[in-house]
C-alpha cells in the first residue's frame, strides 16, 4: 500500500463519450480520461464506435497526456470469445490505454499487454473483492455506486491500485451487474448493453390482500447522482479517479458537467499540491459558467455516500423525466424556454414560453398551473445557444529560449527539443521583437509561458525565417511528445489468489467456458450459468438487489416507522402493465430484493 500513498497522487477526472466528437469536447473541457464504447461488447449498444475513430481519438487525447479507456464490459457468449480477443488486439493497436472489463473469461484469452480495469458491473463493493481483482491483474477498480464514504475509504486503504468512483449522473436502482429484470421480463440483457429501463416505469404498490398503498409512482426510479459536496472528502479517502456517468448523453451535457467537476477538483489540487496532482496536462479555458442543474437531471441525490440509511428522498417517484433547474425568478426566463410543473393530478407536464412581458410568462398555448406549483426550466434557449458554439480550448504551456546557435522548447510534460538556428544574421536597424514571432501559437495546442532571448540585441533575423523556425520547433516538440508517450502495461495475474466465495449463482454472470475456468482456477467450487445463457427464470427469481428501499422512501421503514407497515400484509408487490414483481426486505443488511412472481 505504500506505493499508492506516495505524494502527490494523480487525480483523474473521467468523462463519458458516446462518440469521438463528444470525447474531444470532454478533453477540451478538462477531462483527464474518457471512456468510450468500441464496435461491440460495450454496456451501451447504441454507443458503439469504429476502431478508426477510436484511433483518431487516442491521437488527440495523448497530446494532453489524457487517456482513453474502451468499454468491453458486457458478458460474452461462448461463440463470441475469439471475436472479443481480436477486438482487444485492434484496440491495443489503436493505442487505447485500458480496457474496462466485466467478463473474467477475457483473462483466459490471448490478450496483448493492455491495462485492464474492473467494471462496476463486476459488483465491486467489498474489500475482499477489491483485493482479489488487484491480485489477478486489474490496474483500476470501479466501485459500486451504493457505497458510503467510510466503505470507500476502507477499500482504498486495502489495495494499491487506483480506485474509481462515480460522482455524477444516472443511478441504477440495483447493484450494477446484478440487475436481471430487463432480461427476465423483456428478454433484453442489461449485462449485454440492452437494458429495457424497467426501473423507470410507473408502478402500483399493493399488499398481499391487494390493498393499494400507492398508485402509478416511479418507485424504482432514482434521482441523479451528484457528489459536488464530497469531492475533497473522497480524495482524502483515497479515491484517484472520478467518473461521470452518461455514455448516451449529448455534447452539451458532457461539456457542462466535465467543466463543473474540473473546477472543483482543481480547487482541491491547487490547495494541496503536496498531496495531489492533475493526471493529464494542459489547462482548459472555458467560456461559460458550469451549471449542472441546466443539464438533464431527475433532481440530485448524494445517494448513500453520507449515510447508509439516508433520511432524504433518493428516488424520483413522480417522474423519470428531467426536472432541469428550479425557477425562483421569472426574470431568468427567455422567449422559447421550456417550463415544466406538476399539475393538480400530479402529472408532470409543461409548455413552451412564447414571450415574457414585465415579469409575466406568456405561454405558447393555454395552460393551467396550480397555485403555488414549483416551476422547472427544462429547456433554456439562451443556454442551448451558447452551448452549441465552441466553448473551450485546452493549451499546454511551453518555455522557449533562443540564442546565437539555436532555439529550444520545453513543455510542461518534460518534453524538450532544440533546433539549430540556421539563418543569415544581419545588423538590426531597430530592436528586434523576437518574442512576438514565437507567441503566435493560436492554431496549435501550445501556449507560450516563458520566453528567453540570449541574442545580441544588434542581431537582425527576418521575421519570415523566425516563423519557419517556430513552425519547425513546434512540429519537433509535438513529434517528441508523441514518441515519449508511454502506456502502462497489464499487471500480472496471481494464479494462487482465492476468490472471496466458493459458490457463484446466475447473478454472477458466468456465460462462457473461459469464465468458468477462471473462477475454478481461483477456488470457486460451484458455478451456475448466467441467466442470459440459460433458460428463462422461474417464479421467485431475484432480478434486482438494491440498497434503495421503497419502504424507506415512502416513510414506511420497518425500523423507523414500524406502526405504518403493520397496516399491510406482506409480501408486497409492484405492478406496471403486464409486469408484476414481488418485494422482499432484508432489514438486517438494509437491502431490498425484487423478484419475479
Amino acid at each position: 500500500m505504500s506505493d499508492k500513498k506516495r505524494c502527490p497522487r494523480p487525480i483523474e477526472l473521467l468523462a463519458p463519450a458516446k462518440n469521438i466528437e463528444v470525447a474531444i469536447q470532454a478533453i477540451n473541457h478538462g477531462a483527464d480520461a474518457v471512456y468510450i464504447g468500441a464496435s461491440s461488447h460495450g454496456a451501451r449498444q447504441s454507443a458503439a464506435n469504429s476502431i478508426d475513430d477510436i484511433h483518431r481519438l487516442t491521437d488527440y487525447a495523448h497530446q494532453f497526456n489524457a487517456k482513453i479507456y474502451t468499454t468491453v464490459n458486457t458478458i460474452v457468449y461462448e461463440q463470441e470469445l475469439r471475436h472479443v480477443e481480436r477486438l482487444v488486439h485492434q484496440l491495443y493497436r489503436a493505442n487505447v490505454d485500458a480496457i474496462i472489463v466485466q467478463d473474467m473469461g477475457l483473462l483466459r484469452l490471448d490478450l496483448p499487454p493492455i491495462e485492464l480495469h474492473a467494471s462496476t458491473q463486476c459488483d465491486n463493493r467489498t474489500v475482499g473483492k477489491a483485493q482479489f481483482l488487484e491480485a489477478v491483474g486489474f490496474s483500476q477498480i470501479v466501485l459500486a455506486r451504493e457505497l458510503t464514504l467510510d466503505e470507500i475509504r476502507e477499500i482504498c486503504n486495502s489495495v494499491n491500485v487506483p480506485i474509481e468512483v462515480f460522482i455524477h449522473g444516472a443511478l441504477c436502482v440495483s447493484y450494477s451487474g446484478r440487475c436481471h429484470a430487463s432480461m427476465a421480463l423483456r428478454g433484453r440483457s442489461a449485462n449485454r448493453g440492452d437494458c429495457a429501463q424497467i426501473c423507470r416505469l410507473p408502478y402500483t404498490l399493493r399488499d398481499a390482500d391487494s390493498k393499494t398503498i400507492c398508485r402509478d409512482k416511479h418507485l424504482l426510479s432514482l434521482k441523479d447522482f451528484n457528489l459536488t459536496h464530497r469531492i475533497a472528502d473522497l480524495m482524502d479517502a483515497g479515491v484517484s479517479s472520478f467518473k461521470i456517468e452518461g455514455r448516451l448523453k449529448d455534447e452539451s451535457y458532457v461539456k457542462n458537467v466535465v467543466s463543473h467537476y474540473r473546477r472543483i477538483i482543481d480547487n482541491v489540487i491547487d490547495s494541496h499540491p503536496d498531496l495531489y496532482r492533475r493526471a493529464s496536462s494542459g489547462r482548459s479555458e472555458v467560456s461559460f459558467v458550469p451549471q449542472p442543474d441546466k443539464s438533464f437531471n431527475r433532481g440530485f441525490t448524494g445517494y448513500f455516500v453520507d449515510q447508509r440509511r439516508p433520511k432524504l428522498s433518493i428516488a424520483s417517484i413522480h417522474t423519470p423525466k428531467s426536472l432541469g433547474e428550479e425557477l425562483t425568478d421569472t426574470s431568468m426566463i427567455n422567449n422559447g424556454d421550456g417550463i415544466s410543473f406538476f399539475n393538480e393530478q400530479g402529472e408532470y407536464t409543461g409548455f413552451r414560453v412564447n414571450r415574457v412581458e414585465r415579469g409575466r410568462i406568456i405561454p405558447a398555448q393555454p395552460v393551467r398551473i396550480p397555485r403555488g406549483a414549483t416551476l422547472y426550466r427544462t429547456s433554456d434557449t439562451q443556454w442551448d445557444r451558447q452551448m452549441s458554439r465552441p466553448t473551450a480550448v485546452r493549451k499546454i504551456d511551453i518555455d522557449i529560449r533562443i540564442d546565437e546557435t539555436g532555439v529550444s522548447a520545453a513543455d510542461e510534460m518534460g518534453n524538450h527539443v532544440r533546433l539549430p538556428l540556421n539563418v543569415t544574421k544581419e545588423v538590426a536597424q531597430k530592436p528586434l521583437n523576437v518574442r512576438n514571432a514565437f507567441e503566435k501559437l493560436g492554431n496549435t495546442i501550445y501556449r507560450l509561458r516563458n520566453f528567453e532571448s540570449a541574442l545580441d540585441p544588434k542581431t537582425f533575423i527576418p521575421m519570415s525565417q523566425l516563423t519557419d523556425v517556430r513552425r519547425e520547433l513546434i512540429e519537433a516538440l509535438t513529434a517528441t511528445a508523441k514518441t515519449r508517450y508511454r502506456h502502462n502495461l497489464r499487471r500480472p495475474e496471481d494464479r494462487q489468489a482465492k476468490f472471496p466465495v466458493d459458490r457463484l449463482d446466475y447473478r454472477d454472470n458466468v456465460a462462457n467456458s473461459l469464465s468458468r475456468q477462471f473462477y475454478k482456477e481461483h477456488g470457486v467450487k460451484q458455478i451456475e450459468t448466467a441467466m442470459e445463457a440459460s433458460d428463462r427464470p422461474q417464479p421467485s427469481t431475484v432480478v434486482m438487489t438494491c440498497r434503495h428501499c421503497i419502504l424507506r422512501e415512502l416513510k414506511m421503514c420497518k425500523r423507523d416507522n414500524p406502526q405504518v407497515i403493520k397496516r399491510y400484509r406482506e409480501p408486497l408487490t409492484i405492478t406496471s402493465g403486464d409486469i408484476r414483481l414481488q418485494l422482499r426486505f432484508n432489514c438486517a443488511d438494509c437491502e431490498m430484493q425484487v423478484l419475479t412472481t
